[in-house]
């Protein structure tokens, strides 16, 4: 009886210490925790990206893998959800756009970041990016998307270009500034409409379509979220809108596939699961973007479509 107890008290704290161990991914399975910022097409995407190439990954090595997506509706609100993954100690986190990243990249400096639908690393971590974080980045050339705004649109000097974008996105700032120089150099105006609340956004697009020619949309997560708005007011004010992230809204777009980003972040995170890379080894990736014109939108805008 003696020797059957301390069998199973060898079993108890075997499983203990299995427990402790970091998402207890050991050699047969691992928990990866995702945090989306909120819903909307391109995250959605995005996610759904991550998940497959990194199930796909583990099973043709013969691990598993355990994906907690949660989904936190609001900047705010990711260090909620990223605490829990950490409290859990999942092997790797996924932080889908800007907000999510930065909350996981503040919560641990032990478990492997990976950020995707994020713009700039370097200047969301001042220049210092931490030595577990890397991921995919949705950044254009912002120069190929104001020539590409130019040329379709036949903008000329004086002609008004209103940016719109969300106070609290420190993304859609860099975007805005971007693009901002490379239409003035051409003697375009740039006019930036902001906001903080949803419940702005009708007003300020109304204001917005009134007083410009066309319309720029960074790669801003809440203005994605809405641009249904912005879609309907602009197009019966006959304004065209271009965004960096593609969408129905859009006469045109040079955008990158969201999908495709969530899975080659999803190729990365198994590189580093499997052991085969750490955060540090991997280099921020992007991809090649896309020119799509939405003819028919271009038909009602009566904006002719270039002919390949």
């Amino acid at each position: 009886m003696k020797k059957r107890i301390a069998v199973l008290l060898a079993l108890v704290l075997c499983l203990s210490l299995c427990l402790s161990l970091t998402g207890c991914g050991g050699s047969d399975g691992y928990t990866v925790g995702v945090c989306q910022l909120m819903e909307h097409d391109s995250l959605d995407k995005a996610t759904q990206g991550f998940v497959d190439a990194l199930t796909e990954e583990m099973e043709a090595a013969g691990k598993k893998v355990t994906i907690e997506t949660q989904v936190a509706g609001e900047a705010s609100l990711c260090t909620t959800v990223i605490n829990t993954f950490v409290s859990k100690k999942v092997d790797l986190i996924l932080g889908n756009a800007t907000p999510a990243l930065l909350a996981a990249a503040n919560a641990t400096t032990e478990i492997p970041v990976l950020g995707t639908s994020v713009t700039d690393y370097e200047d969301t971590f001042g220049g210092n990016i931490p030595a577990n974080v890397t991921g995919t980045s949705d950044a254009v050339p912002f120069d190929q998307q104001a020539t590409m705004m130019i040329d379709t649109l036949g903008l000329t000097s004086g002609d008004t270009v209103g940016v719109l974008y969300c106070l609290n996105e420190s993304n859609s700032l860099i975007q805005y500034e971007a693009v901002k120089a490379l239409f003035e150099a051409e003697d375009i105006v740039v006019k930036a409409y902001t906001f903080s609340e949803t419940t702005e956004l009708q007003a300020l697009v109304t204001s917005m379509a009134s007083e410009c020619k066309a319309v720029y949309v960074p790669s801003d997560n809440t203005v994605a979220q809405n641009d249904s708005i912005v879609g309907t007011i602009c197009t019966e004010a006959g304004v065209p809108v271009f965004t960096s992230y593609g969408g129905a809204v859009c006469y045109a777009s040079l955008a990158i596939d969201y999908y495709e980003l969530g899975a080659e972040t999803g190729r990365m995170a198994a590189q580093i699961l499997l052991g085969e890379a750490t955060p540090a080894d991997l280099e921020v990736q992007t991809l090649t973007p896309t020119v799509v014109y939405n003819e028919e939108l271009c038909q009602t805008l009566g904006i002719e479509v270039p002919q390949n």
